[in-house]
């Protein structure tokens, strides 16, 4: 399998209110950055987005290690939570509905697809990639203001 490393990050100008992900992809030497946004979002849609977008990115199954800055994310998948709010259809511990469904059935195919190891990063801080990611990601929120 080909080794990638994924970085990734969401913004959102308000919550919910126009929001933006971005996303770097490296793999042999290689870079790529994608990023798209909403209207109307909120930044965890945007995270999982983000997240998304990058996996489906790639062509074939890939050995991943996935960079965030997303506690939502990662410790959702980390955690184990949200198997478990799969299983107990989409109601978590709290016995409320989860969120982001739509999104998080999206991402679990991607995730038996490909063997992704995540690592959360600290947002805002001296990782050059999220940094790039995040300034992707407020370019495109910046596109549905006025």
């Amino acid at each position: 399998m080909k080794k990638v490393t994924i970085y990734t990050d969401g913004a959102c100008s308000g919550n919910p209110g126009p929001g933006g992900w971005g996303a770097i992809l490296e793999w042999n030497g290689i870079e790529k950055e994608l990023s798209g946004g909403e209207r109307e979002t909120t930044n965890n849609r945007m995270e999982l987005t983000g997240v998304i977008s990058a996996l489906s990115a790639l062509r074939e199954p890939c050995e991943v290690e996935l960079y965030t800055d997303s506690k939502y994310v990662c410790d959702a998948i980390l955690q184990r939570w949200v198997y478990g709010w799969k299983a107990k259809g989409w109601i978590k511990a709290d016995k409320k509905p989860a969120l982001n469904v739509d999104l998080w059935e999206q991402l679990l195919p991607l995730l038996e697809r490909h063997s992704v190891t995540f690592r959360w990063v600290k947002g805002h801080a001296f990782n050059e990639k999220n940094n790039r990611c995040d300034k992707l990601a407020v370019a495109q929120s910046k596109k549905f203001t006025l």
